[in-house]
C-alpha cells in the first residue's frame, strides 16, 4: 500500500519546482540564448520537477505491487492503467522525459527554445499529474 504521506510530501516538492520553473521562464524565448544563467536555472528546475513526477509515479507503482516499469513511459502507463492517471497525460509526460534526459545527460541537443515553448503544456500536465496522484491518495489516517 502506497505511503500517503510520503507521496504528498513528494508532491509538495514537485508543485514548488513547477511554480519555481514558471517563474525561471522568461517573457521571450530568445532570452536563453544569451543569459546562460536563466538557461540553466530553467533547465535544472525542470528537471527537478520532472524528477519529482518520475519518482512519485515508480513510487505508487512499486507499493502497489502493479510490476516493475522498464521506462519511465511504463511507469505513467501503469498509473493510467490502475486510473490513477488519464491517459492522455501518458503521451505528455512521456515527451517530456526525453527533454529531461537530454539536459540531465548533458546531451548537445538540448534546444532551449523548444524548452521554453513546450513549457507551459508540460507544466499543465505535472499540474494535472500532481491533481490525479493526490486526488487518488487514500486520506491520511488521523491519530
Amino acid at each position: 500500500m502506497t505511503d500517503a504521506g510520503l507521496v504528498l510530501h513528494k508532491l509538495q516538492r514537485l508543485k514548488a519546482q513547477i511554480s519555481l520553473t514558471r517563474a525561471r521562464r522568461p517573457a521571450a524565448g530568445d532570452v536563453l540564448s544569451h543569459d546562460l544563467v536563466l538557461r540553466d536555472a530553467l533547465a535544472l528546475a525542470f528537471m527537478v520537477a520532472l524528477q519529482e513526477a518520475i519518482d512519485i509515479a515508480y513510487h505508487v507503482v512499486a507499493d502497489e505491487g502493479w510490476g516493475v516499469p522498464d521506462s519511465h513511459r511504463a511507469a505513467f502507463e501503469m498509473l493510467a492503467a490502475h486510473g490513477v492517471l488519464a491517459a492522455d497525460r501518458v503521451n505528455e509526460l512521456s515527451a517530456a522525459t526525453g527533454m529531461r534526459n537530454r539536459i540531465a545527460h548533458g546531451y548537445a541537443s538540448v534546444d532551449h527554445e523548444r524548452l521554453w515553448r513546450e513549457l507551459p503544456n508540460t507544466l499543465r500536465a505535472l499540474d494535472a499529474f500532481a491533481a490525479a496522484v493526490a486526488a487518488w491518495l487514500p486520506a491520511p489516517e488521523q491519530s
